[in-house]
């Protein structure tokens, strides 16, 4: 994924008031070995990108007077009610240091499951995402999990996923946390009707 971003020239409150009214919104690219750089982007671009699944999870190429730096997003800040991106942060990206990101996940094929097709399960994503450890050419857009099969009474836990080649889950001391939940339907117990007692004679003792 691709972006542009322009020079900027002042800072502080003042400046970055300006910059909002005009339509551009405030950002900084900073890591690897050079200095900090102070950029402004299109507001509505950036507004669009932000939508994007992309334009968190993945490295994208910011062209920038005439050069591409490749970067990831780190951080944005928004207007507490209006739809507006306040500041952005992005992070230069160096090809032989590891990074830590957090990697979507995008399930499939639970209606197909025998847990859902079969036994009517209900199936609860527990974890939309995780957070895996790799090099920047390594780094997946996202991690495709087929729950084809989930059976009844048995979760789906991150050992059971096959991770891309070249990451490393990081699990934050969870040894193997639970993806996907398959909880079992609920039967309803209808309790039989009462009899009304019988005396001696065989008849009911119910009200007259």
């Amino acid at each position: 994924m691709k972006f542009v971003a322009f020079e900027r020239a002042k800072q502080g409150t003042g400046a970055s008031r300006r910059l909002r009214n005009s339509g551009r919104t405030p950002g900084i690219v900073y890591g690897s070995t050079s200095a900090p750089e102070l950029i402004e982007l299109d507001h509505n671009a950036l507004w669009h990108a932000l939508k994007k699944e992309a334009f968190h999870a993945s490295i994208m190429d910011m062209e920038l007077n005439g050069q591409t730096t490749k970067v990831l997003l780190r951080d944005y800040q928004m207007h507490p009610f209006k739809q507006l991106v306040q500041h952005i942060d992005f992070q230069r990206v160096d090809a032989n240091t590891t990074l830590h990101m957090k990697v979507p996940l995008h399930f499939s094929g639970e209606e197909e499951s025998e847990a859902v097709k079969t036994d009517k399960c209900t199936i609860t994503h527990v974890a939309s995402e995780i957070e895996v450890a790799c090099l920047p050419a390594n780094l997946p857009e996202f991690i495709a999990v087929d729950l084809k099969g989930l059976t009844m009474g048995k979760s789906l836990h991150l050992n059971d996923i096959t991770l891309p080649a070249g990451c490393k889950a990081i699990t934050h001391g969870k040894k193997n946390p639970v993806l996907v939940s398959v909880v079992a339907p609920v039967v309803e117990v209808v309790a039989a009707p009462v009899a009304a007692p019988v005396d001696a004679k065989g008849k009911g003792k119910g009200k007259k």
